[in-house]
């Protein structure tokens, strides 16, 4: 007997959808959708097992047809005009209903619209579940992968680390290879990170990097009194992403593989013979990638940037911290 016809055996004998789930090993959800099947054909348990294997999977597996709506494409279309609006401060999505329903009145009811524009987002943005508003949050860490620099005189190769720092509504990214993960070399990155973007987000979330994070805690993290100190000199929080929350370090994690593909793989064969060398190499390939439209869109991270977040920055001191490297 195939698992299929066992589902709707032991569903239609009074059995539990757990107890199916435990018996036939599959999993809840594809028993609750066979019995969903089942219920909405209005048939019984005889009626089904007469059906050849064949039969009974067309039956149960096809899948749905489409339905074609021709109020989805103009609203596609609104959305995509639309959709950097929504992270701005005070922009809502009742807002934009409103105003879609005026520009629509025979389109979609609001709760319709709701559930579109989730389906749209998932679509458009299937990495993306977290909305950021504007001059929010800056998320930073390191790369797995390290570079490297040869010294021209002696031959010796050194290892670089190398650090990515992100603005969570932009997507605006900077990297810059340096010697460790020191306390100094990491405020260093961060402070460099904030005079290229022109300013300093509200907050700040390291990965609990021990330059940053003492002791993780989910209520109460001890930092390194010297980043705590730097956030503080540039009026940001610092909001150490959870651990276990893969969500809270989402952006800076995609942020890094893009690292790999757009800067690693592109940096030349030879390698650098100084630190300024591989952070210059490194710099025009950063702004290629900057100004490269997001796929599936006509504008890149530098234009959203400009349009949207930069003026959300605070103010960055002109005075330069002596805390690291600055290049």
């Amino acid at each position: 007997m195939s698992k299929l016809r066992k589902v709707i055996k032991l569903y239609c004998q009074g059995q539990s959808k757990l107890q199916i789930s435990a018996t036939t090993s599959i999993s809840r959800n594809t028993v609750k959708k066979y019995i969903r099947v089942f219920s909405g054909l209005k048939t019984t348990w005889e009626q089904i097992n007469q059906l050849p294997d064949k039969e009974l999977d067309e039956l149960f597996c096809k899948e749905p047809e489409a339905i074609v709506d021709d109020r989805l494409l103009p609203l596609h279309d609104f959305l995509k005009q639309q959709e950097k609006r929504l992270r701005q401060r005070g922009v809502t999505l009742l807002r934009l209903w409103n105003e879609y329903h005026a520009q629509y009145p025979e389109g979609f009811s609001r709760t319709s619209f709701y559930h579109q524009y989730n389906l749209w987002k998932k679509r458009v943005h299937p990495s993306m579940h977290m909305a950021h508003k504007p001059g929010d949050k800056m998320f930073v860490d390191y790369t797995g992968e390290k570079l490297q620099v040869v010294d021209a005189d002696s031959g010796e190769v050194k290892t670089m680390e190398v650090f990515v720092a992100i603005l969570g509504a932009s997507q605006l990214t900077y990297v810059e290879a340096v010697e460790s993960q020191r306390v100094e070399d990491f405020i260093g990155c961060c402070e460099n990170a904030v005079r290229y973007f022109g300013g300093a987000p509200n907050a700040i979330v390291p990965d609990n990097l021990k330059s940053a994070v003492i002791r993780s805690n989910r209520y109460e993290p001890k930092l390194n009194e010297n980043f705590e100190a730097f956030a503080d000199y540039y009026g940001m929080a610092v909001l150490p992403a959870r651990a276990y929350k893969p969500k809270d370090k989402a952006l800076v994690e995609g942020a890094v593989k893009i690292t790999y593909i757009r800067i690693f793989a592109s940096l030349p064969e030879k390698l650098s013979t100084s630190l300024e060398e591989l952070n210059a190499r490194i710099r025009a390939l950063l702004e290629v990638h900057n100004r490269t439209a997001f796929k599936g869109r006509s504008y890149s991270r530098q234009e959203q940037f400009d349009e949207m977040e930069r003026a959300a920055l605070q103010p960055y001191q002109k005075n330069v911290l002596n805390v690291g490297p600055h290049q």
